[in-house]
């Protein structure tokens, strides 16, 4: 009679091997299609894109992204490249992508100017009252994450936080909810506005 000496039980094996790769599609969410097909070659497959004028969108709230989604689909929010890539989307797409960008961890840049980031923390966590000049943490979070309604600032780039602050100070966004951030950058000098980048691109 043979017997199977050090064989290993299969039934055990099988167990392991579902265990192991429940436990990893827990860890690390499945990328959507979308995603890697799409939407990784400018913003990173894990939403930290590489490229300064592109922003990162780990991190941002699901909701928050689905609306811009909508919003670049519909035409409301004015893109070249969104504006061409947002309506090839599907509604369940739209949804994926926000959900598994939301899941993701924003990544932060190291700071180059600290005299100039501590003016940024300071306009970001306070404001300039006697100016009119609201604190940004009013609605993007003192830890800059965002909500459902304003979006994930901290470790964004500066050059897109900027590039974002001159479009609102010369009306270039005029899509409704840009309203309030026209006025606001128009209070700003460039000087404080790049200050702000620091201080957000360290976050």
């Amino acid at each position: 009679m043979v017997r199977n000496v050090g064989m290993p039980n299969v039934n055990a094996l099988l167990l392991g091997i579902l265990f192991y790769g429940g436990a990893m599609a827990d860890e690390v969410p499945a990328v959507p299609a979308m995603v890697s097909q799409v939407c990784a070659a400018c913003h990173g497959v894990d939403g930290n894109s590489t490229i300064p004028t592109i922003p990162k969108l780990a991190g941002s709230n699901p909701e928050y992204l689905l609306r811009e989604l909508k919003d670049f689909s519909a035409g409301k929010r004015k893109s070249d490249i969104m504006g061409a890539i947002a309506p090839t989307i599907d509604s369940a797409d739209m949804k994926a992508i926000a959900a598994y960008f939301g899941k993701q961890k924003s990544t932060s840049e190291p700071v180059q100017d600290a005299a100039l980031a501590a003016v940024g923390k300071k306009i970001f966590l306070e404001g300039d009252e006697p100016r009119g000049l609201p604190a940004c943490a009013g609605c993007h979070e003192e830890d800059g994450s965002g909500s459902k309604r304003f979006p994930h600032l901290a470790g964004q780039h500066r050059q897109y936080l900027m590039d974002q602050m001159q479009k609102f100070r010369n009306d270039v966004h005029t899509y409704p909810s840009a309203k309030f951030m026209r006025e606001v950058a128009k209070r700003m000098s460039e000087e404080e506005i790049k200050a702000v980048a620091e201080f957000l691109a360290a976050q």
